[in-house]
């Protein structure tokens, strides 16, 4: 179960990084109900760092290049990708005003988007909250087979070279359990989260003006599991 109260009218990007820093955080009850409400999940989704796991047919893909990564550079779309009706999923807990809200936090450095291509087209990616050495994955999309899972390949060696030392999925879903996803019991996530806000990360560590090489960042993912004595 969740503990669930009322978001004050008055959330603003401020409240919104310090309810983070607390392990919390905003959701809707559907994409037209202007109200949000605070949620603290009893078990929270982690993927480690330390023992990322890719398939093996997932790392030819991130390696072949077929598809482009970039950062930051369509932050309003991905967002709305995300809160976009799905098959089996008519409605999102992702309103007007929490894209409102993410928005500012992009505009303040603290909200990230990675973005995948085909070609010209979007056809996948991800958005999330970087706090300290805390990043907090929102939410993902995909219309092109493996694109959001790219992304993530991608946005993990991203938090790895910048020194994070938590990723928050909030929950936990299969696709997710298939990177090494884990849930962790709320007291032992106060305890790395706060671990986590003690010193400051680079989400830009890496360059974010071009894209990156699949094999540069599977190395990266490598390098982090297999450390060199």
């Amino acid at each position: 179960m969740s503990s669930r109260d009322s978001a004050s009218s008055e959330v603003t990007p401020e409240i919104l990084l310090r309810a983070y820093a607390c392990g919390i955080f905003p959701m809707s009850e559907s994409a037209d109900d202007p109200g949000l409400f605070w949620v603290e999940p009893e078990e929270r989704g982690v993927i480690p760092l330390n023992g990322f796991k890719i398939s093996s047919r997932l790392a030819r893909t991130v390696r072949s290049d077929a598809l482009t990564v970039t950062v930051n550079t369509a932050f309003k779309r991905v967002i709305a990708e995300c809160a976009a009706p799905k098959p089996g999923r008519d409605d999102t807990w992702i309103n007007q005003r929490i894209r409102d809200l993410y928005g500012a936090l992009h505009g303040m450095g603290h909200a990230h988007s990675v973005e995948v291509w085909q070609v010209d087209d979007l056809v996948g990616g991800l958005y999330g909250v970087s706090l300290g050495q805390a990043f907090f994955g929102e939410s993902m999309f995909h219309h092109a087979r493996d694109a959001s899972k790219v992304a993530l390949v991608h946005l993990v060696a991203r938090l790895i070279a910048g020194g994070f030392v938590l990723l928050d999925t909030q929950y936990v879903t299969d696709h997710l359990r298939s990177f090494g996803a884990t849930e962790v019991p709320r007291a032992r996530y106060r305890k790395l989260l706060d671990a986590a806000l003690t010193d400051i990360a680079e989400f830009d560590r890496l360059p974010v003006d071009f894209p990156l090489k699949g094999t540069t960042v599977l190395e990266i993912i490598a390098g982090r599991n297999n450390p060199k004595s």
